[in-house]
């Protein structure tokens, strides 16, 4: 279902799992992997259709990307952090796999994004128009006014990224954040979580992770700034920082 890159750094070092945000690729992390490398060994993932994951042939939820994930793993513990339908991910494997889990990092995301018509429209407009016909909108979504400009290349090939990936598979990646929503469930997750937000990001702002953070048994909040809703693309020295001090202290949640 997924597609998970063999790790990077030392074969000794905890592991660290970098989930993405959908219409990406393990592009979105490529900067922040080398901040992490020395300390960790580092691996990501590509969604189903996205970058190297395989094309889905059959409906799937966000739990399962999880389990999906977990599976990947195969019996490690590691820590783990994600954008928006990665994040969801993280706050499943957290409900589902915690044990497994160090800590997790939710970035850009929530409990619930976004309402489930507009998510079933947006698969619709991908099946019948491509995910071509959802750049323009995605990169208004995705950047901080001024990270296009600030790095272009990289923005891009992420805007590439959604172009290139399969229009079923992205389809059907909608319809799982359609049927998702743990908020009902944050209290039963007790391992360490640092929910993120970019300043910019009107896709799950603020009172997205500030929800995450009080609604899990450890949480914390904290804002990244001049990123919108791709903080390791737009802001990867901020992200690194952020995470190799969290995932150091996990526990100094509150």
């Amino acid at each position: 279902m997924i597609a998970l890159t063999a790790p990077v750094g030392p074969a000794d070092a905890p592991l660290v799992v970098l989930g993405p945000s959908l219409g990406t690729s393990t592009i979105l992390w490529e900067d922040v992997v080398p901040l992490l490398a020395d300390d960790y060994r580092v691996s990501a993932w590509d969604l189903p259709g996205h970058g190297v994951g395989p094309v889905a042939t059959e409906p799937f939820t966000v739990a399962d990307l999880a389990d999906a994930v977990a599976a990947a793993v195969a019996d490690e513990t590691f820590f783990y952090a994600g954008v928006s339908l990665g994040g969801a991910t993280g706050l499943e494997l957290a409900l589902r796999h915690g044990s497994r889990l160090r800590a997790a990092a939710i970035v850009a995301s929530g409990a619930k994004l976004g309402e489930p018509q507009a998510w079933i429209d947006r698969a619709a407009q991908a099946r019948s128009q491509s995910t071509s016909s959802l750049i323009i909108a995605s990169a208004q979504r995705w950047f901080a006014p001024d990270s296009v400009a600030r790095r272009p290349e990289l923005t891009g090939r992420l805007l590439h990224a959604l172009q290139d990936a399969d229009d079923g598979s992205y389809a059907r990646c909608c319809e799982a954040l359609a049927a998702y929503d743990v908020r009902s469930s944050l209290g039963e997750i007790e391992v360490p979580v640092l929910a993120a937000w970019g300043e910019f990001d009107a896709v799950a702002p603020e009172e997205k992770a500030v929800e995450i953070a009080d609604g899990v048994a450890r949480g914390r909040a904290v804002r990244i700034d001049d990123a919108g809703h791709l903080p390791p693309a737009e802001q990867p020295e901020a992200v690194a920082s952020l995470l190799r001090s969290f995932f150091a202290s996990p526990e100094e949640t509150r």
